[in-house]
């Protein structure tokens, strides 16, 4: 079930937008200022949420902030009576993931929102992988091997997830090591490189799915996602 936030303070609109995204898959709560937004976002976060940039208690622009350092995946389509190209401008790089400027058509934001729904969906489906006995849930950190939960380190989970991601691809040591140790450490022995694929290798019974490539690195042996 996607939910789908509208922050909107005119009544009329705000009941409009209610009716005309409703659907069978959606749930749709609507707030009319930032302070009520920023409660629900806390009891339960949504898909996407369609953002006025004016409120009666502050702008849109610094919940779209809050939103974004939080959750970088959930959409955010900001409504705007603004069409200016600064506004647009500082939405978008912001982090806003679409804007539409007032009076806008229904059938247009039905658009829109479906467009980011959909991207929100396959974002989802990325996160997760299955194929055989293996079943990896890489935003809720649950990993099982047969139905029985493997637990991974933080290390161990991002090594899976470059490996699964591009599966029947050989990544170099080189490049694990920078996308896995990225706290800006100047330097990472290639040997915890070795360890960290040996105990996810033992962990999960994967002696025959992660392969060495000699001389290059390491590939999964899969279905690629």
């Amino acid at each position: 079930m996607k939910q789908i936030l509208i922050v909107e303070d005119d009544i009329a609109l705000n009941s409009g937008l209610c009716r005309a995204l409703n659907g069978d898959d959606r749930h749709i709560v609507s707030c009319n200022t930032l302070r009520d937004a920023r409660e629900q976002i806390m009891i339960s976060k949504p898909t996407l949420v369609l953002l006025d940039i004016n409120l009666p208690d502050g702008i849109g622009f610094d919940l779209l902030k809050e939103i974004k350092s939080q959750d970088a995946n959930i959409a955010v389509i900001l409504l705007t009576a603004n069409d200016t190209d600064m506004d647009i401008v500082e939405g978008l790089e912001i982090g806003a993931d679409d804007y539409i400027t007032k009076p806008f058509s229904l059938s247009v934001l039905r658009a829109r929102v479906n467009v980011q729904l959909r991207k929100a969906s396959d974002k989802i489906e990325k996160m997760s992988y299955i194929d055989g006995k293996y079943m990896f849930d890489f935003e809720s950190m649950i990993f099982t091997v047969s139905g029985v939960k493997v637990e991974l380190s933080k290390t161990e989970q991002r090594l899976l997830k470059l490996l699964v991601l591009n599966a029947s691809n050989t990544m170099s040591r080189s490049t694990l090591i920078d996308k896995i140790w990225t706290d800006g450490s100047e330097y990472v022995d290639e040997n915890a490189l070795s360890v960290a694929v040996k105990r996810l290798r033992d962990k999960l019974k994967a002696q025959d799915r992660i392969k060495t490539v000699y001389g290059l690195g390491y590939c999964w042996l899969g279905e690629k996602k």
